[in-house]
């Protein structure tokens, strides 16, 4: 899967938008570097911070750019933790809806729907994602297991920075840590063989019912000549609601199928 298929989604989704308004950003108390920590400790640290709800509720201001047009949309985000991440953009234009087996949406303005697995987004990611590091990656937790493997440790006036002491095989890899509660600050996974890299920044963070998430989420993406710029603001969120998440593939849509 390649850049166009990001811009074939936020078209559709933005041709409907309802633009954003400004908002005000929460940013948690900065902590201090502790240049004493290990790289075992910060690690253990961020898997203690992650989230334990039940179910997530939240408007999504989304500010996409692909060089050439800049625009700004409301989408509604639904999540059961470990189960479900379903999206819907405005009037229900487009909605999202993946699960651990399966990757599905669908357009209403071009009368299409796809239904599939991980693999495409494994391979505009450069790497084997699936619905853990999909749901991570939105709630502010490294993508990877930081268990597999040993990291060398290096320290900026932020952030904590995490290396792989071995390369990896297929992509280069590159985490921050902020030390306040210890979620991620930023996600690098680049191919630089193939010119593509995928950036993860996490601006700011909130505090809602005790569980630590994003705030705003930068997403940068590069595929050989072609860029995309994503920025997320999570607006009213909510935990633990009794949530529904309607899907049905409209009757008469034609298949996508993405290469």
């Amino acid at each position: 899967m390649k850049i166009a298929v990001w811009k074939q989604i936020m078209t559709g989704v933005l041709a409907a938008g309802l633009l954003v308004s400004c908002s005000s950003t929460r940013i948690l108390a900065e902590g201090k570097i502790d240049q004493k920590l290990t790289a075992g400790k910060i690690i253990r640290n961020h898997l203690a911070a992650d989230v334990n709800f039940k179910t997530l509720n939240s408007r999504l201001g989304i500010e996409y750019s692909d060089g050439s047009s800049e625009q700004s949309v409301n989408v509604s985000l639904r999540m059961k933790r470990n189960e479900v991440i379903w999206l819907s953009a405005p009037l229900g234009v487009i909605k999202v809806y993946i699960t651990p087996e399966r990757v599905s949406f669908y357009n209403k303005l071009n009368n299409e729907f796809f239904e599939g697995d991980f693999s495409y987004l494994s391979n505009l990611l450069g790497s084997e994602i699936d619905f853990k590091k999909l749901q991570n990656l939105l709630l502010g937790q490294a993508i990877i297991d930081l268990k597999d493997r040993r990291y060398d440790v290096g320290y900026t006036a932020t952030a904590y920075e995490l290396k792989p002491k071995m390369p990896l095989e297929l992509y280069k890899l590159f985490l921050t840590v902020e030390p306040t509660y210890f979620k991620m600050a930023s996600q690098q996974l680049a191919r630089p063989e193939q010119k593509r890299l995928m950036e993860v920044r996490y601006t700011s963070y909130q505090k809602i019912q005790g569980e630590i998430l994003p705030d705003q989420v930068h997403i940068a993406a590069i595929d050989q000549d072609e860029r995309i710029t994503i920025g997320i603001t999570y607006k009213q969120v909510e935990l633990n609601k009794e949530l529904r998440f309607p899907y049905r593939i409209p009757s008469g849509y034609n298949p996508i199928a993405f290469k």
